[in-house]
Order: C-alpha cells, then sequence, then structure tokens
C-alpha cells in the first residue's frame, strides 16, 4: 500500500497528505481549485487552506479525480454533504480491493445517513473505512503528536492502512467498530457551537463543562441506537473528539459559535469563511436522525433551532436552563 490518493485539497485533507508522505507513501493530492494545484506542486505550500506551512515536496497535487483514485487506499476528505456524489464520480477508477478511508464527519441531510452508508451505498463491495478523532488539521500538517481512530471490518487490511498512514507523531488505534467512530465525529461538531456560544455569551467554564457532559450523554444515547460500543464513544473518536473540539477557538464550529453569541449573525459569519462548519449542516441532519430514532437531543436541538429556525439565543437558553430536574443518566 503505496501510493495513496486523497481527494479534498482543505486544511483537513492536505494534512493527511502529510501524515501520508511522513509514513513513507508517495501521495496524489486532489483539488478542486487550479491555484491550489499550483500552489502545492510549484511552492509546496497550500496556501488557500493551509497557508504558512511547508508541505513535503514529494506530494503532487492534481484536479483529476481518476489520477487520485488509481491509488492503493484513497482517503476521501470532502464535505459530509457532498460525499455522496465524490463517491459516485470516483467508483469507476477505484481499483478493485482498494480501501476507500472515509475521513469526512457529518450525517447526510437529506436521508439522515452516516458516512459510511452513503458512501456504501455507492462504492457496493469496495472496502471501506472510517478516520476520525482529536484532530486539527494545523497540528497534524505541522508533525505535532496526534492519536485518531482507524475503524474497518478487514483487520488485515486495517493493519495495512495503519502502516501506510502511522508513524511516529501520528498514530492511528484500530477499530472494527464503524458505526460509533462515525457518531461522536459527527455530533460534536454541532456541541461545538453551542461551546462556542457559552463562550461568546461568557456564561462561564462551569456552563462549557456541564455541556461538554451532557452532549456526551446525548451522543451515548444516539450510538446505542444506532448500535454503537460505548467503548468507541469514550475513545478517541467520540470523548477525545468533543473534548478538543469544545475546548478551542482553533475548531471552526467553536469559533462559530462564538460569534453567534456575540450577536452577529449566522449569514456574516459564514460568508467570511472558505472551509465548511460541519456542525450548521449537522445540526439540522442530527435532530432529524434522532427524532426518527426516538432518541432524546435537546443539545442539538437547540443548535438546530438557532441555526435553521430563527430561534432568539435568549429563549433557547432559558428553555434549557429550565427543563425540568432529572436522575443523571445516560
Amino acid at each position: 500500500m503505496r501510493r495513496i490518493g486523497v481527494i479534498g485539497a482543505g486544511a483537513w485533507g492536505t494534512a493527511l497528505a502529510m501524515a501520508a508522505a511522513r509514513a513513507g507513501a508517495e501521495v496524489i493530492l486532489q483539488a478542486r481549485e487550479a491555484e491550489v494545484v499550483a500552489s502545492v506542486n510549484t511552492r509546496h505550500e497550500n496556501s488557500l487552506f493551509l497557508p504558512g506551512i511547508p508541505l513535503d515536496p514529494a506530494i503532487r497535487a492534481t484536479d483529476s479525480l481518476s489520477v487520485a483514485a488509481d491509488a492503493d487506499a484513497v482517503l476521501l476528505v470532502t464535505p459530509a454533504q457532498h460525499l455522496r456524489t465524490a463517491c459516485r464520480a470516483l467508483k469507476p477508477d477505484l481499483k478493485p480491493g482498494a480501501p476507500v478511508v472515509i475521513c469526512a464527519k457529518g450525517i447526510e441531510i437529506d436521508t439522515g445517513s452516516l458516512m459510511s452508508e452513503a458512501a456504501q451505498a455507492e462504492l457496493g463491495d469496495q472496502p471501506l473505512a472510517v478516520l476520525s478523532g482529536p484532530t486539527f488539521a494545523a497540528e497534524v500538517a505541522k508533525g505535532l503528536p496526534t492519536a485518531v481512530t482507524l475503524a474497518i471490518q478487514d483487520a488485515a487490511l486495517g493493519h495495512q492502512l495503519l502502516a501506510a498512514l502511522g508513524g511516529r507523531t501520528f498514530r492511528p488505534y484500530l477499530s472494527d467498530d464503524l458505526v460509533g467512530a462515525q457518531v461522536g465525529g459527527a455530533v460534536k461538531n454541532v456541541l461545538a457551537i453551542a461551546c462556542g456560544v457559552v463562550h461568546g455569551r461568557n456564561l462561564g467554564d462551569n456552563a462549557r463543562a456541564a455541556l461538554i457532559t451532557r452532549g456526551l450523554a446525548e451522543i451515548a444515547r444516539l450510538g446505542n441506537r444506532l448500535g454503537a460500543r460505548a467503548e468507541t464513544l469514550m475513545g478517541l473518536s467520540g470523548l477525545g473528539d468533543l473534548t478538543l473540539t469544545c475546548s478551542s477557538l482553533q475548531s471552526r464550529n467553536m469559533s462559530l459559535g462564538a460569534a453567534l453569541g456575540q450577536g452577529r449573525t449566522l449569514a456574516d459569519v459564514l460568508g467570511e469563511r472558505r472551509s465548511v462548519a460541519e456542525g450548521v449542516f449537522t445540526a439540522r441532519a442530527v435532530t432529524k436522525l434522532a427524532a426518527a430514532q426516538g432518541v432524546d437531543m435537546p443539545l442539538c436541538q437547540a443548535v438546530d433551532a438557532l441555526l435553521n429556525h430563527g430561534a432568539d439565543l435568549d429563549a433557547i437558553i432559558d428553555a434549557l436552563m429550565t427543563r425540568p430536574f432529572k436522575t443523571e443518566t445516560v
């Protein structure tokens, strides 16, 4: 497994390209933007999405899906709501048996599908894996210590991927729980927006800690209903990712929530950004999925109400703070 294709040259795709290059792989990074292809190939920098971080000169960028798909493994790092379309476009060019590693975090709005379900519907028997965990792209690209979950059903193929991607500072931990590896990564983006609101509204660290803890309970309830294992949700792709994303304004989702907490509008904040804050879309998707599954997720519902239904922020906070007292159970 020497040639790795990376589909999507945003900050996270570029960082994963660096991790694979450090592990000794030949890396082909696919980008939609001509300026990204030129920047990576000539200046060895993604000046649009990851400026100021030098890239391994061995990483080659292309605008061609078919060139990037001609690989021993393909990392799919598209925005979650575009993953199904990307899989459909990639399918004709994938090598038989080459694993497709899903690196997007989210839930499809239209179908309520996890990313693996959407990919499987388009790719059929192509082996699938999920890579998730507490990661800021810039830190991975710089080679700072990082640990992630790599979930795949085929253990032998999983060990090949570990060897192809893992290294001294990028440490994947193997799992066979694809559902669990995805639930935490999707829902934490919604909860990070809520934690950002807490920060922007100056509601205090007590409130943020309470929100993280009760948010983890929401992740656990949904994960349990969908068949995830509890230990996965308490691991890197669950508790680990939640802790990171809800504790730093490096998080696109937390910083967006902070701006909303300070009174800015969603349209204004999104208008300033190139990168996607997945929690904006996942808030709607997870609220629909929770309702269909009969799972109580009041924090996610509150974020959805704020983002997508024009609810008043002070009224949302008041409604959460006046919910009936209850026993602390998951």
